[in-house]
């Protein structure tokens, strides 16, 4: 448990913020297409996740190879 809340960082609670705000509003204007991104960015908050294996990063080319 210890371990499950540590490493928390801005990103980290912005996404659990978002989906918990998400949920809210799903309740609220009955509007349960929410519910789906609440559950998305909920599950990224608490078990992680973002973007896989680093692909969101963007690939320099090197000068060398060209």
């Amino acid at each position: 448990m210890k371990r499950f809340f540590s490493n928390w960082n801005i990103i980290r609670l912005f996404r659990l913020a978002l989906g918990i705000f998400l949920i809210f509003q799903a309740v609220e204007t009955r509007q349960w297409i929410f519910l789906g991104f609440a559950m998305f960015f909920l599950f990224q908050a608490l078990f992680n996740f973002g973007c896989n294996s680093n692909a969101c990063q963007i690939q320099f080319k090197n000068k060398d190879h060209e």
